[in-house]
């Protein structure tokens, strides 16, 4: 399964109104799980068995808890038991597909 979440603090906790420790708190929780994954600007992407993925969502949940006293959670999952390297094959597919069209 693919998990794509993002997890923040309801309000700052800077004074520009950043969340950025609270994410990375999340990140390194996710980075240290040693399941596939990948960060960009809106979410952190997560790939591995629904119990062990949902293991670490909470983890990195309970992180950035920390940071204040209500978190905001979104997931998007793709729940398709038997696949795996979907990380990375999904968007494969997806610039072959393009390039067929040129």
């Amino acid at each position: 399964m693919l998990v794509a979440f993002s997890v923040a603090p309801s309000g700052s906790t800077g004074d520009e109104g950043s969340v950025h420790d609270a994410v990375a708190a999340a990140v390194r929780v996710v980075r240290d799980s040693g399941l596939p994954n990948r960060t960009n600007s809106m979410f952190t992407e997560i790939e591995g068995e629904w119990d062990e993925v949902f293991a670490v969502i909470k983890a990195a949940t309970d992180a950035v808890g920390r940071f204040g006293p209500r978190v905001a959670l979104v997931l998007k999952a793709d729940i398709r038991p038997g696949r795996t390297g979907e990380l990375t094959g999904k968007v494969e597919r997806l610039e072959k597909a393009l390039s067929e069209q040129d």
